[in-house]
């Protein structure tokens, strides 16, 4: 792992990668200096669960005991979690091939068969790409079977947004009418259901000392953080139909689109419905996109 930082930036934002960590996010940050995501100094990073942003590939968040049965065979991958789990995916921490697009456009790619050791069993190959235009960061997210036979498949970013602006807890919206129930591994119990009132953030509401962990679906691709002079919004492309919704430890909110339910794999082995896992025959791919869009005074 090496932490040589690239740096993009336009007018109003400035976005820098490490390449050598997952092509995560180290930071982001508005022309004033203002962080949008998490301030992160580089020398904290250990790995990329010290960054603002990191990719899930090629599935998103746990799986349940780090396996599941695809096709009629039980896939057993290595845990890398302390309760027996295998979460957010094998490229996170691993080094990305670079490719410098422009001042405002950075092209990262890369490809399991390069590694004797990924978690995963089947062959892929990955691009993410960040674009900086006036006020908005597009990231661009491809995922590709490159194996000789059908593989199971999803993605996800996971960015940190700094809550508390000069004492201000932002106001969260974001259209979503079903969620999960969730086991004490954060591990869904069945199908999604309608979201409760203290979950519903389809009205705008801060967070303030709730602690959540929630899978939501029937997503419409957008969520909002409004600190009043300030705000952004998060658009995602349509094959994006989950959002999770986390307060982390370090008083950061991640809000993460996923292109389908936690544990999907086992979910839809058991018959479970909307989960949306994909199934990518060879050479087939996967893609989407999220816009971050800065609004008011930053």
């Amino acid at each position: 792992m090496t932490l040589e930082v690239q740096t993009i930036s336009s007018d109003a934002l400035t976005l820098e990668i490490l390449p050598g960590v997952g092509a995560s996010v180290l930071n982001l940050r508005a022309a004033s200096g203002c962080p949008v995501m998490r301030p992160v100094d580089v020398a904290d990073v250990q790995t990329s669960s010290q960054c603002a942003s990191f990719t899930l590939l090629p599935f998103s968040n746990r799986i349940r005991d780090a396996r599941f049965t695809f096709g009629g065979t039980e896939h057993q991958l290595r845990v890398t979690t302390k309760d027996g789990l295998t979460q957010h995916g094998d490229v996170r921490n691993r080094p990305w091939t670079v490719t410098r697009v422009s001042d405002a456009r950075l092209r990262c790619d890369f490809d399991s068969r390069d590694f004797g050791d990924v978690n995963w069993p089947w062959a892929f190959t990955t691009r993410v790409e960040y674009a900086l235009h006036g006020p908005h960061l597009d990231t661009s997210v491809t995922l590709t079977n490159v194996d000789t036979t059908d593989m199971p498949a999803g993605m996800g970013l996971h960015p940190y947004f700094a809550r508390h602006s000069d004492g201000t807890d932002p106001l969260v919206s974001f259209d979503a009418g079903l969620a999960y129930d969730v086991d004490d591994r954060s591990l869904p119990t069945g199908a999604a259901r309608p979201v409760q009132p203290d979950e519903d953030y389809r009205t705008p509401a801060p967070v303030g000392s709730r602690t959540i962990d929630r899978t939501y679906t029937a997503w419409d691709g957008v969520a909002h953080l409004d600190w009043g002079t300030r705000s952004l919004t998060l658009t995602a492309d349509g094959v994006f139909s989950h959002l999770v919704v986390y307060t982390a430890p370090d008083g950061s909110l991640a809000l993460e689109p996923t292109t389908h339910a936690t544990d999907a794999f086992n979910l839809a082995a058991q018959g479970v419905g909307g989960t949306d896992m994909r199934v990518l025959t060879p050479g087939q791919s996967l893609a989407g996109a999220v816009r971050l869009t800065l609004e008011g005074r930053w």
